[in-house]
């Protein structure tokens, strides 16, 4: 198991992609968190066994109907401190 993170570009603020990801994180049992960044783009770190990464870059890709996703850059976390309680949304 290991800690992704998520930079999620293109039209993916203000168009209710994190509820989105938020909501098909949680029916899978995926623990983490997603938030905006000042930069317009989206974060997301999730806890994932190897099998599931792909099951959440599907879900980070779809996003929701208003949203666009054009690029996702993916990277593992050496080491976090926090504690993941389900799936939340950030600000």
């Amino acid at each position: 198991m290991e800690i992704y993170k998520f930079i999620v570009h293109g039209k993916v603020q203000g168009v209710f992609y994190r509820k989105f990801v938020s909501q098909n994180a949680m029916k899978n049992q995926i623990q983490g968190y997603v938030k905006n960044l000042p930069d317009g783009t989206v974060e997301a770190v999730a806890l994932l066994y190897d099998e599931d990464v792909e099951k959440f870059k599907k879900i980070l890709e779809d996003g929701s109907p208003l949203s666009r996703v054009e690029k996702i850059e993916t990277s593992i976390l050496e080491e976090d401190d926090l504690i993941y309680d389900g799936f939340e949304i950030r600000s």
